[in-house]
């Protein structure tokens, strides 16, 4: 069972994930194999506060990669630039204490740990298999097939990759992630599993 307090802290976390496709997530995520979940791109903590709500009933951890200076869209200029995010005293964007807040908000601190890192970077420096793998990151073509190509080996046999913002419609919003969905589907390595919204779920089959 899913732990409701911390799906209630994470419908009110600030973010972007629609709250169907958060409980979707939360639900994949405590029905995938054992072992690590990981999140690339957390922003302010929305999405992973779901994914603690299925880590801890599991007695799991939340391993969360993120740079914390913003996706393409939350720069100045952009749709989604926040100016309260940005730290003066280097002029740039910094979600790490907005995140830390909301982790600790909620109570997730002891089964979240957060890493201040590229996400190509930390991969290479990992080595546990994981259980369930969530790409939430930046939304650029580049950005997002390094995150699918970093990542993806390190995926368990049966383990499961979410990928998140998938329109296959460009009306509906940004290409990459619908790209690096139909790349992962059309390696043969996965099948899909019932996703809700923009949420697609695949499991690792080879």
């Amino acid at each position: 069972m899913l732990d409701a307090d911390l799906l209630t802290a994470a419908a009110a976390a600030p973010g972007f994930m629609p709250p169907d496709e958060g409980l979707a997530l939360a639900e994949a995520a405590h029905a995938a194999p054992a072992g690590p979940i990981l999140e690339v791109g957390s922003y302010l903590g929305k999405s992973t506060l779901y994914l603690a709500a299925a880590a801890r009933p599991r007695g799991t951890t939340v391993v969360t990669v993120d740079h914390h200076r913003g996706s393409e869209e939350h720069q100045p200029g952009w749709e989604y630039h926040d100016a309260t995010l940005v730290d003066p005293a280097v002029g740039l964007i910094d979600t790490l204490p907005g995140f830390r807040s909301t982790i600790a908000k909620a109570g997730a601190e002891d089964v979240v740990v957060a890493v201040v890192a590229r996400a190509e970077d930390f991969a290479r420096l990992w080595a546990a298999p994981l259980a369930f793998l969530f790409l939430d990151g930046s939304h650029t073509d580049e950005s997002a097939q390094r995150d699918l190509a970093s990542w993806a080996p390190h995926l368990a046999l049966g383990g499961v990759l979410a990928i998140h913002d998938v329109f296959p419609d460009p009306a509906d919003g940004g290409q990459a992630p619908y790209r690096i969905y139909r790349r992962a589907l059309e390696s043969g390595a996965y099948s899909e599993l019932t996703g809700r919204g923009s949420l697609r779920l695949l499991r690792r089959d080879h």
